[in-house]
């Protein structure tokens, strides 16, 4: 992923040197297993020395990761060229490392390491925007707007429903995102084809448990890439509701609209063109980041079907879209939970948008009390309709057009069809729904 759209400690996370240290983790993760579930096989003492030796100063890093780089070029294996990297810095006990392993037992419990450690970041920016949603929701949940429906006024809702409707929806994914998180926590050191011909189950198990995954109950030389489509699956599935988020600011910071915004700082500037220019672009870039979470999960998708017991055509994809979507869902989380916090909320112009379509969002509610009065639901509508289309057509204020209606008066007095036209009607339910919403 482009710095542009990444956040420093994800870019940690996908360096270089900390896949290297994934996979170190994992070689001494392994001897260790072997000295202590299979006595008399790996001393204890020449794990102890491999610990020692294999545990590389900041400082020391770049060189490795270049002593690696370099003899790649001649072994054209990046897992060979990393092990006899590292057993150039050890002595004697460098014949245990890589003992009874394929690569793919070394680097796709990797890669469920780093995984694991970017879902934790990746749960902790999620919970961060759940928190933004729910205090927004709170300090809105009374603010009258109008609820839309194809774009058109419908009836009203408050921009509190609104949010708290996102809060709803981010708790299920964020329990989605936990059991795909699980998913991949899983480590794989039984071989080449996934027989344990080399190397026991329990070496597996007690090394998994050194690094805090679990044992995958059965695989073939690699870890079944339907885990890994599914944890980019609900990735992306995070992504489209990040979009439903920005698509809503991005409408109501319309100029025709304009009843919220994204805060804009001192020095910013909207168009090189326009100095007028205020546009929503943050949430214009999560839209265009939910599109790209969208691809790397079709890619996913299309891993899971390898040869037989592995091929390798995964590999090349997921080097690209593993790092990538993470750090893009973790960056567009951020750049949501900021546009969500600092959003300036026009609550006047929400109303003024409310009344200008001249009360006609209570055609439902005095259909309604004429049905309560007798007439079927048909003579209700065909009587309200007319004076619905009149108000739209002319402007005229709806309400006194139904008043006026000597059809309508015979059934509600101007009184009752007065208490029809209260907008707070609509928001009577509405302590129920934040309840709802988890609230």
């Amino acid at each position: 992923m482009i710095a542009r759209y990444t956040r420093p400690e994800m870019t940690a996370l996908w360096s270089e040197a900390a896949q290297f240290q994934a996979w170190l983790d994992v070689e001494i993760a392994a001897a260790r297993a072997w000295a202590e579930a299979v006595p008399g096989s790996i001393p204890l003492a020449d794990v102890e020395t491999l610990e020692r030796d294999a545990a590389l100063p900041e400082a020391d890093w770049p060189v490795f990761v270049a002593r690696i780089a370099e003899i790649e070029e001649a072994t054209r294996h990046d897992v060979v060229a990393f092990t006899r990297a590292l057993s150039e810095r050890l002595g004697p006990e460098k014949k245990w490392v890589h003992y009874g392993l394929t690569s793919s037992d070394v680097v796709d419990t990797a890669w469920s390491l780093r995984l694991t450690r970017a879902s934790a970041l990746i749960l902790a920016q999620l919970d961060a925007l759940t928190a933004v949603v729910a205090r927004r929701a709170g300090e809105h949940k009374r603010t009258l707007m109008m609820g839309r429906t194809h774009g058109v006024h419908a009836e009203p809702t408050s921009f509190g429903l609104v949010l708290a409707l996102y809060h709803a929806e981010l708790l299920r994914q964020r329990a989605r995102f936990v059991d795909a998180a699980e998913g991949v926590r899983v480590g794989k050191l039984s071989g080449a084809v996934g027989t344990f011909a080399h190397t026991p189950p329990g070496v597996e198990a007690r090394a998994c448990e050194l690094l805090g995954l679990v044992p995958d109950p059965i695989a073939t030389q690699v870890i079944q890439r339907d885990r890994h489509a599914h944890f980019v699956s609900v990735i992306a599935g995070i992504g489209a509701t990040l979009e439903k988020m920005a698509v809503e600011v991005r409408h109501l910071q319309r100029s025709e609209v304009r009843e919220a915004e994204e805060a804009f700082g001192k020095g910013q500037k909207g168009s090189s063109a326009m100095p007028h220019k205020r546009n929503p672009v943050a949430s214009e870039n999560v839209t265009g980041i939910a599109r790209l979470l969208r691809g790397y999960a079709t890619v996913a998708l299309e891993n899971v079907a390898l040869w037989h017991e592995r091929d390798i055509s995964h590999s090349s994809a997921e080097r690209v879209i593993l790092p990538d979507a993470t750090t893009a869902l973790h960056y567009a989380l951020h750049r949501m939970t900021t546009i969500l916090d600092g959003l300036v909320v026009f609550a006047d112009r929400m109303r003024a948008n409310l009344d200008a379509t001249h009360g006609l969002y209570n055609s439902q509610r005095v259909m309604l009390a004429l049905v309560e009065k007798g007439l079927s639901r048909e003579a209700a509508y065909d009587l309200v309709q007319p004076r619905a289309m009149a108000a739209w057509e002319t402007g005229q204020s709806f309400q006194d057009l139904v008043v006026k209606t000597e059809a309508i008066g015979q059934h509600l007095t101007e009184g009752e069809i007065n208490a029809l036209f209260d907008p707070a009607f609509h928001l009577r339910h509405v302590d129920v729904l934040f309840e709802r919403a988890g609230l």
